[in-house]
């Protein structure tokens, strides 16, 4: 049968995926082929600007412009006028639709996934061609293939002539999972916790000076240091996601609890109280700031 099977708008620097179909197709062969597709999306810069690449039962192709690709899946009888036709409609919509703008400052996989329901549509008009009634397109587009064919992409260019490598071409890769937006509580714990960073920092310096002079403990300048420590860590894992963040907060924590348990003669009964009530809150809050709800998975 002979069908559009897939479609993807991708940015041509990176690879990144902006937006793309939702099928869900099941067939094997059309699930390997995709996963060439993508190994392809991260070489778009090295490639001419019009590509077909042949795999099996199936072609890809896809056109790049103004730093965005737009690349398909077909079954390998599809016309190629009318799947360069689909592409070149995808592209006028997509620079139409959105700002350049936006389209370098994207972070996400998939953050124009708003742009699926056009591709969709498109994507049902030209497995329809019956339906199409851009003859004139067809015809401007079959004399533009006939002059500029698209390029030939052998898998040896494209890195898949022994398969799929990911060691080679692994997937993209997002940045640092973005936390929930701040709260006011939030806020007021993040002050506090460098504000006890502070005052272990001044103790600290205080206590050299002390041990210069009187050849005091050594021990309590490196309790008011690491007090220091935990607390700019606790600020720190409140303000960036990382892996078994809330393990680590409640370490920090725990430190914070014993270099206090340790000064305890250096400091009054509300100054203990002060420290280990704001290490408690700012766990709390390390606890309830969590990461914000990652990207639906359009099974692409």
């Amino acid at each position: 049968m002979s069908v559009i099977l897939f479609a993807s708008v991708v940015r041509v620097r990176d690879g990144l995926p902006l937006s793309a179909s939702t099928d869900h197709e099941q067939n094997m062969s059309v699930q390997e082929t995709k996963k060439y597709l993508k190994v392809v999306s991260k070489k778009l810069e090295q490639l001419p600007d019009r590509c077909t690449l042949k795999r099996g039962p199936h072609n890809v192709h896809f056109i790049s412009s103004l730093g965005v690709s737009y690349m398909m899946l077909c079954s390998e009888n599809y016309p190629t006028v009318l799947a360069f036709c689909f592409l070149d409609e995808l592209q006028k919509e997509f620079i139409t639709t959105y700002e350049m703008s936006q389209i370098n400052t994207a972070i996400r996989p998939y953050s124009f996934i708003e742009f699926d329901n056009f591709i969709q549509k498109t994507k049902q008009r030209f497995n329809n061609p019956r339906s199409l009634s851009t003859k004139m397109n067809l015809a401007d587009m079959q004399t533009e293939i006939r002059l500029r064919p698209p390029y030939q992409l052998s898998l040896q260019e494209a890195g898949l002539a022994n398969g799929l490598n990911y060691r080679k071409h692994p997937e993209y890769k997002a940045p640092h999972q973005r936390l929930e937006p701040l709260t006011l509580t939030g806020i007021i714990s993040l002050l506090l916790t460098l504000l006890c960073a502070g005052l272990n920092l001044i103790r600290g310096f205080h206590a050299i000076e002390s041990l210069l002079q009187n050849d005091d403990d050594f021990s309590c300048i490196i309790a008011f240091f690491l007090g220091t420590a935990a607390c700019v860590y606790q600020c720190y894992l409140f303000a960036y996601s990382t892996s078994w963040r809330n393990v680590k907060s409640f370490l920090a924590f725990g430190l914070i609890c014993l270099c206090n348990m340790y000064l305890h003669e250096l400091r009054t009964l509300w100054q203990l109280f002060f420290h280990v009530t704001v290490g408690a809150f700012t766990t709390l809050q390390i606890r309830l700031r969590q990461p914000q709800s990652k990207s639906p998975d359009y099974n692409v």
